[in-house]
């Protein structure tokens, strides 16, 4: 009789692995293993993105570095890329990855910009370019994450020749001729009548229009309505106040907001410039997905440099699920540098004893650690998000130091930032900075 029950309890327990086995390959065999069917439809004067067959509105982030599980976990469903070979890791192991997480990429494809010296009249130069892209293509697409082509970035910042157009419109062609399961869009910097008329007369193969702003976001639909584009449209870049359009200190330093300021702004922004278009916007990426240098190293990433989520990844969750993330990032108050914000220009002496304060707010109440550091104002300063050398921070001389409270010595003469870091040991971080000149 006992050998009769081992006997049973061994085919149960082989049954109950064998059906967990059955149910993982069947889950595994349903995620699809050649190209996704991706297509535009217009019903009713609304626009729809559609992924084999279904309904797929994005909820994207720009990603070149960052952290792809992360992006799942909040519950985006998809993000972008500005090249197929980013230095550091191939396209395919990038769409991999996505796929392993259930995410979907707009593959961005480098387009050389006139800005760096690239010429459109060059006829050899943009037939070698164009024979290069169609390489990059074919390896990539019957990947099944790959959903959109992104053809160039920015190529209307800092422009003059309209042939870039014509090479843009070339280049959507050849991908439909060889790759006819994915749309192809082209990325703006901003929106204005010059450019929605030029893209309409010179790309009409293309399928969507992408468009990158920031502080002027809420605007966004009704300029695409005034300046007469009738098709899907997407939101590519957005996120926080640019550093051209934020006001300076008396010495002409880009005041930052801090990372609360950031993310009502993130909230406020989709809201007005994304969610209040249902008819002809299919979704956006935000900006960005990770961190990078650009006038400071906390400007435009939503995480920092150690990894650290800020508020505006609270505010990304709860705009992808509607709820908030179970635990919140902390929140700036205040922060002042001898009794001055950074609107007020604060100018120091040389070893001058200086007193810097934050107030912070914490829904949990989660101890706080705070870290301070001081950076010199950025002096490599480039356009459309080329890449910039992160300052080197400066030995800082502090006096007397405690939560929330530092007393510090002024550095030499030039000027400087000073940095706060406020982190509630679960991976959240609230920042801000203030320019300061020292005398």
């Amino acid at each position: 009789m006992k050998h009769i029950l081992i006997l049973f309890s061994f085919l149960v327990l082989f049954s109950c692995k064998e059906n967990t086995a059955n149910k993982q390959a069947k889950s595994e065999s349903e995620k699809p293993n050649g190209p996704a069917k991706v297509e535009i439809q217009n019903k009713d004067g609304k626009y729809r993105l559609l992924v084999n067959n279904k309904e797929f509105y994005i909820k994207g982030a720009g990603l070149e570095f960052g952290n792809i599980k992360a992006l799942a976990q909040h519950n985006g469903n998809s993000f972008r890329t500005w090249r197929t070979e980013n230095g550091k890791r191939p396209a395919l192991e990038v769409l991999d990855e996505a796929h392993t997480n259930g995410l979907m990429v707009t593959m961005g494809i480098e387009v050389a910009r006139e800005r760096h010296g690239f010429d459109y009249n060059d006829s050899i130069a943009v037939k070698n370019q164009f024979e290069d892209i169609k390489k990059q293509v074919l390896a990539l697409k019957d990947h099944p994450a790959l959903m959109i082509w992104g053809i160039g970035n920015e190529l209307n910042l800092h422009y003059t020749n309209p042939k870039v157009w014509d090479a843009v419109n070339d280049i959507s062609k050849m991908i439909h001729e060889v790759d006819p399961n994915h749309l192809t869009t082209t990325s703006l910097a901003g929106i204005s009548q010059k450019e929605v008329t030029l893209i309409k007369e010179k790309c009409s193969d293309l399928d969507i229009l992408s468009v990158q702003m920031y502080g002027d976001l809420p605007d966004l639909p009704n300029l695409v309505k005034k300046f007469g584009w009738t098709g899907p449209y997407m939101v590519t870049e957005w996120g926080a106040t640019g550093h051209w359009e934020v006001p300076t200190t008396k010495w002409g330093a880009p005041i930052e907001d801090n990372s609360t300021v950031k993310a009502a702004n993130y909230l406020k922004r989709y809201k007005g410039g994304i969610e209040a278009d249902s008819l002809q916007c299919i979704g956006s990426y935000v900006f960005l997905w990770g961190n990078k240098q650009e006038r400071t190293p906390t400007w435009y990433g939503i995480f920092l440099e150690d990894g650290k989520e800020t508020e505006s990844v609270d505010v990304m969750h709860y705009i992808w699920n509607g709820t908030w993330p179970d635990n919140r990032t902390p929140q700036i108050v205040s922060y002042t540098l001898n009794g001055k914000t950074a609107l007020e220009s604060v100018v120091l002496k040389a070893n001058e004893v200086a007193n810097a304060k934050v107030e912070i707010k914490d829904f949990e109440n989660d101890a706080i650690t705070y870290k301070w550091e001081i950076l010199p104002e950025s002096t490599d300063l480039k356009d459309g998000g080329d890449y910039e050398e992160r300052p080197k921070s400066v030995t800082l001389d502090s006096i007397k130091n405690s939560p929330g409270k530092l007393s510090f010595k002024a550095p030499e003469k030039g000027h400087y930032r000073l940095f706060i870091y406020a982190n509630d040991g679960q991976n959240h971080s609230a920042t801000a900075n203030i320019p300061f000149m020292v005398d």
